[in-house]
């Protein structure tokens, strides 16, 4: 592996104490050039601006796929990883649906933490803040014909980072737009997955909403996501969660969370959540809490729901309730300070 040093961090200069999420980066970045059908030599550069033509394929047929994960520092100022191999079999299946060469895990984690090793004092020591990592595939080839790339190029950039969300969580159900369709990319880390969805998300946020609660594209009667996180319902003591389909982003927290609450005894049901249902529990007294997971959140409480005249006001949660315990279990987990009975843990 190439490695080029920055001449001059620019960590002197960093407010670690104001960070707005994913936009400050740290020192280096991780590139590999994919041609002739092979993985080329990878290099550790200097973050900077790459170059690229106007005939760029990625440009014209948005073959681009991303992935989001975090490294923290434990008390020791050890960095960890949380579940790494998860984003890479999930990266893998986006490139599939999109056409694009899988990365092999070696390469992927050769240079993720070659990456970190270098720009390590870039983790905040802290429980309230992390490295958010980047990994992004596009494809670089320079033709304007509406066929698969050829050429790609695979990237790992960083950002220090604390809360993605600020101030209340209120939502509103989408009726009209629909993020994903079966048979479609929704359950992959498309970026054009992502650009498709701002439009209608702008829309409801003029109207003072925070974001949007997805409904299934034929009907809309059933709920999919929530922005760009999954969502869980507290039913009486139970969680019930959307199950997965091709229209549903499988998320690595989503199946932590899980995981974690099962290990607890709470029971947890993965299915089919229609819009009434949810309206019919809230208004028997039985929705005790609703939240959003996922990396950039971990998880977020929502205070609430609306839909046509009707809107959903959900209680703060407490220290007893399944958001807190859960988020604080999960955190736990990734800083270091629980015992990691799963395995998730991976430690440089």
């Amino acid at each position: 592996m190439d490695i080029t040093k920055t001449i001059q961090s620019k960590i002197e200069q960093t407010d670690f104490d104001n960070l707005s999420f994913g936009k400050c980066f740290s020192d280096h970045m991780f590139s590999i050039s994919f041609k002739n059908n092979e993985w080329q030599k990878p290099e550790i550069l200097p973050y900077g601006p790459l170059s690229l033509n106007p005939g760029t394929h990625v440009f014209h047929y948005g073959q681009a796929i991303f992935e989001g994960m975090k490294a923290y520092k434990n008390e020791q100022g050890e960095t960890l990883l949380f579940r790494p191999q998860e984003n890479i079999k999930r990266l893998n299946r986006s490139a599939d649906r999109l056409c694009m060469p899988r990365i092999d895990e070696a390469i992927f984690m050769q240079g993720l933490t070659t990456l970190l090793e270098i720009d390590r004092d870039w983790i905040p020591q802290s429980d309230s803040m992390s490295l958010y990592i980047r990994p992004f595939m596009i494809a670089d080839s320079e033709f304007i014909r509406a066929t698969p790339a050829n050429e790609f190029k695979f990237m790992i950039i960083t950002s220090p980072t604390s809360t993605y969300y600020a101030g209340k969580t209120n939502l509103k159900i989408e009726q009209k737009y629909a993020r994903s369709v079966v048979g479609g990319t929704g359950f992959a880390k498309a970026a054009g997955n992502y650009a498709a969805a701002f439009a209608p998300t702008k829309k409801v946020q003029n109207e003072g909403f925070t974001q949007i609660i997805w409904t299934d594209a034929l009907s809309h009667e059933y709920i999919e996501e929530c922005g760009t996180m999954n969502i869980m319902f507290r039913i009486d003591d139970k969680i019930i969660t959307p199950k997965l389909s091709e229209s549903i982003l499988g998320g690595i927290t989503r199946d932590s969370i899980i995981t974690i609450a099962k290990q607890k005894d709470i029971e947890v049901e993965e299915r089919r959540i229609s819009v009434s249902e949810i309206i019919e529990h809230y208004n028997n007294g039985r929705l005790k809490e609703a939240f959003g997971v996922g990396t950039a959140v971990t998880i977020n409480p929502i205070d609430s729901i609306t839909f046509n005249d009707t809107v959903i006001n959900i209680e703060e949660i407490n220290e007893n309730s399944y958001a807190t315990v859960l988020k604080s279990e999960l955190l736990g987990i990734q800083y270091g300070k629980i015992e990691d009975v799963n395995g998730w843990i991976f430690k440089l």
